[in-house]
């Protein structure tokens, strides 16, 4: 929140209710619950915000792109009917808050995941219950609230706790998650010869040995989804990946998550990444492949993406990008690319993301994190439908998608004029 106040385009002021406003230099009005403070903006720019519901009209019924109107897939751990459903795994409230300087109260936390819910992400990753006892007792609230509500839609999210691959993480994130519909473990142990030799200090053969046992447990206590990873996936030797990837697949994993957990790959390195272990792990038509791509070199969306088009059928994602140092693939940026582009360059690819709650989730994760979204950020910048070039702006006084290939309706903006335009240098 710290670094909001310190925000010149806001004045601040204290308020005696518990109404605080979303704060985005491109937005105005539209209220939500916490007990933040009311953030002003002296100068709103072309966009205001208005909360989606049921009584809004319809999906806007722009031409830049199909909107796919099947329904989502009835949800089985370890398959999905349609192949061409992506899951959508967001772990904002796990990864995310592990970002430098961010932090949420375990009210913040569940507010999230009630707006996450809305917005129709498929997993929650509510947290590391073994981290801390406030952690646990924030996603055993998420577990019992957002876990057993059923949107207007029918859908209820997988709620998700992470444990490191030992009996005490993974029996403390059991008793935390258990209470959801639809409860997941989510265990890991690192794989590439470095993390094994310098972190670990084990061999290949016992770290095979500790992941199927503890894949083994997580299914003993009755927990039916499993998700392992193997921790720096994209430094690891692609034939003992292979190996421990089967070896889990016949203990009892559910999915099987990829990470790229230094953000080292580049597109066409992990899409291929993904293609091989499609290709050459035993068993793997039994479980969901999913992808885990940090943007240490910014191409944490553009290898998820390329990670989806290889076969991955889970990708872990958070709003605004956030996570651990350089943060994780964007939610946004990663669900609009499959909108926009799904039916005509990715094979038909599409999620059950509504994508008009894409515009509220993002500013109650900015305010409630206090990590603030640049203002060239794409999709849920400020500047992201803004034009001030005089080129720029003859266009979209003619035809807006001579300059924009979404429009800010679609992610639950809404224009004060129908221009778009920013008035820039007076010379």
């Amino acid at each position: 929140m710290a670094s909001i106040l310190l925000n010149p385009n806001f004045t601040i002021a204290t308020t005696a209710t518990t109404t605080s406003r979303l704060n985005h230099p491109a937005l105005s009005t539209a209220p939500i619950y916490s007990s933040k403070v009311i953030l002003k903006n002296p100068n709103p720019t072309a966009l205001f915000f208005k909360p989606p519901s049921h009584s809004l009209p319809a999906e806007p019924t722009s031409q830049r792109f199909l909107v796919r109107s099947a329904l989502r897939p009835e949800y089985i751990p370890n398959r999905i009917d349609d192949p061409k459903y992506v899951r959508i795994f967001d772990t904002t409230l796990r990864d995310g808050e592990q970002s430098p300087g961010a932090s949420m109260t375990s009210k913040e936390k569940i507010d999230i995941a009630r707006q996450l819910a809305k917005l129709g992400v498929d997993i929650i990753e509510a947290g590391f219950p073994a981290a801390s006892k406030d952690d646990f007792e924030a996603v055993k609230m998420i577990a019992k609230e957002v876990g057993n509500t059923v949107e207007e839609d029918g859908h209820v999210p997988v709620i998700c706790g992470l444990a490191r691959c030992n009996r005490n993480d993974i029996s403390t994130s059991w008793e935390a998650v258990k209470y959801a519909k639809r409860p997941r473990v989510h265990t890991f142990i690192a794989t590439s010869e470095i993390h094994m030799k310098y972190k670990l200090k084990k061999s290949e053969e016992e770290v095979v040995e500790i992941a199927t046992e503890m894949v083994k447990y997580a299914r003993s206590l009755g927990c039916n989804d499993v998700e392992f990873s193997p921790e720096d996936a994209g430094r690891s030797n692609r034939e003992f990946l292979y190996k421990i990837l089967g070896e889990v697949i016949k203990a009892g994993a559910t999915t099987l998550n990829i990470p790229d957990t230094v953000g080292y790959t580049v597109c066409d390195e992990f899409g291929q990444l993904i293609a091989d272990i499609k290709s050459n792990t035993p068993g793997i038509e039994n479980v969901i492949i999913s992808t885990h791509c940090q943007n240490d070199l910014g191409l944490a969306t553009a290898n998820t993406i390329a990670g989806a088009c290889a076969g991955a059928r889970q990708v872990e994602v958070t709003i605004n990008g956030i996570g651990e140092r350089a943060g994780n693939a964007s939610l946004e940026e990663v669900v609009m690319t499959i909108k926009c582009r799904g039916e005509q360059v990715l094979g038909g690819l599409y999620t059950g993301i509504n994508t008009r709650h894409i515009a509220m989730t993002s500013k109650m994760v900015a305010e409630y994190s206090g990590l603030l979204v640049q203002p060239h950020k794409a999709i849920v910048g400020a500047n992201a439908f803004a034009h001030e070039s005089g080129i720029h702006q003859d266009g979209m006084l003619k035809h807006k998608e001579t300059y924009e290939i979404i429009s800010p309706e679609d992610i639950g903006l809404f224009r004060k004029n129908e221009s778009g335009i920013v008035l820039g240098k007076l010379r």
